[in-house]
């Protein structure tokens, strides 16, 4: 059975007690004395760190949510100063402004334990060649999963995301046991392999870890079918750390989620009381091993229940159940980040009026995502290339602020539905 580190992974509940309660309370107290916005709103809430005795404790505190991210953008929330920091990561914003998390040395050796910690829960050992095509940059994934293999004593291919054919190629050649990639891209290197016939069995591939975006069971089991290995899902969010915050063990039964760095909770997302465990709610991480951004109960809008039962496979981690859906409008595209205020802000930044409808589709295994925007009157009456050159003007503003690609069309004056309550932006026809 492989584990990482079985000491923690599957380490008694009173234990991993003992372990959380000492952490928050040290974090409590870091954040209130060096992070002013926590000292305000522990204030505010009527909660002194003197008050937190045990991780039983943690309901006490208040919420954080991604508007604090943006209010106190870039370093705001940052409780160690700028010399300790050696990383900084990044995710897009409603109105182009990004939500920035800062990581120490020590914040990247947690973060690559946990990745380590979802390799080896895949299968995966020191012996192995991972292939990372997850994007590299601002965006967790790719840094995340490399780190992840490197700390494991693995071999680490920073392939990066695009160019299909040669990622084939290296998958080949460089002999990789597993591939690292959103699910989406890893059906369409399926494909590719099938399309330029090649027999999946050739490969030395035997796993893949995807995550970043939605999927379903049928996805994985077509992406099992189309590469000839067993697909892993891993769950991670960039204001928390990145991919490994949770994972998959070779039972498929629930993401175990790193519990000793990352304290999960489920609460009702209208009322913010908790829910029991088995029912579905808003998903709460409370960071309790991190330095340089300690958030306190932070608010994830991904809608899931937890699992405390033992797992077969002898982790004895909380498991949280695929996240099935969104407590607010939020898209993730191509694991990208999207909300429809984003479309918005760039509309009005061009002096448009704001009148679009975003509609995502899977094409080919891949999501696709169409704005359509109404055209005034002043525009309406111009020629079809100026009309053409506006649309490309409106794609690569979105391009700039969205990081991920969207096609505009442009459509007659009154043709978009309108709604005398809140406004239908979305139509989102994938089956995920």
């Amino acid at each position: 059975m492989p584990y990482y580190q079985p000491e923690i992974e599957c380490a008694s509940r009173d234990y991993l007690h003992a372990i959380q309660s000492a952490r928050l309370i040290k974090m409590v107290d870091t954040a209130y004395n060096k992070v002013p916005f926590y000292k305000r709103k522990l204030d505010e809430a009527g909660v002194s760190p003197k008050d937190i005795h045990s991780i039983d404790d943690v309901s006490k505190l208040p919420f954080t949510v991604k508007d604090d991210l943006r209010d106190n953008y870039p370093y705001g929330l940052f409780a160690v100063e700028p010399s300790e920091l050696v990383r900084i990561h990044a995710s897009s914003g409603t109105t182009g402004k990004q939500t920035v998390v800062g990581y120490t040395a020590n914040d990247i050796d947690i973060w690559s334990q946990c990745a380590a910690r979802a390799i080896s829960a895949a299968g995966g050992t020191k012996d192995d060649f991972i292939h990372v095509s997850y994007g590299y940059g601002l965006f967790t994934g790719g840094l995340g999963l490399h780190y992840g293999a490197e700390k494991l004593g693995a071999t680490a291919i920073p392939v990066s995301s695009g160019n299909t054919k040669r990622q084939v190629q290296i998958l080949q050649d460089f002999g990789s046991d597993f591939l690292c990639c959103t699910p989406s891209y890893a059906m369409f290197i399926g494909e590719t392999v099938r399309d330029m016939g090649i027999d999946p069995k050739s490969l030395k591939l035997r796993g893949g870890i995807f995550g970043a975006e939605p999927w379903t069971d049928n996805m994985r089991r077509e992406i099992e079918k189309l590469l000839d290995i067993k697909a892993y899902d891993i769950y991670g969010l960039s204001e928390i750390t990145g991919p490994g915050v949770s994972y998959d063990c070779e039972y498929q039964n629930g993401l175990h989620i790193c519990e000793d760095y990352f304290y999960p909770e489920v609460v009702d997302p209208d009322t913010g009381e908790p829910m029991p465990d088995g029912e579905y709610g808003e998903l709460v991480f409370t960071c309790i091993g991190k330095e340089a951004l300690p958030l306190i109960r932070y608010r994830t809008r991904d809608i899931c229940a937890l699992n405390r039962e033992p797992c077969r496979c002898g982790r004895t981690f909380i498991r949280m159940t695929k996240p099935r859906g969104r407590s607010d409008d939020m898209l993730i595209i191509r694991g990208v980040n999207v909300f429809p205020s984003q479309v918005e802000h760039v509309l009005l930044e061009l002096h448009m009026d704001p009148n679009y409808l975003i509609i995502v589709d899977r094409v080919n295994n891949l999501d696709s995502m169409e704005v359509q925007v109404e055209m005034n009157q002043n525009l309406f009456s111009d020629t079809v290339r100026d009309i053409e050159n506006t649309e490309k003007r409106i794609e690569s503003a979105l391009q700039s602020t969205l990081n991920v690609h969207a096609r505009v069309r442009l459509v007659e004056p009154g043709t978009l539905p309108r709604s005398e309550g809140k406004a239908k932006r979305v139509i989102d026809n994938r089956r995920i």
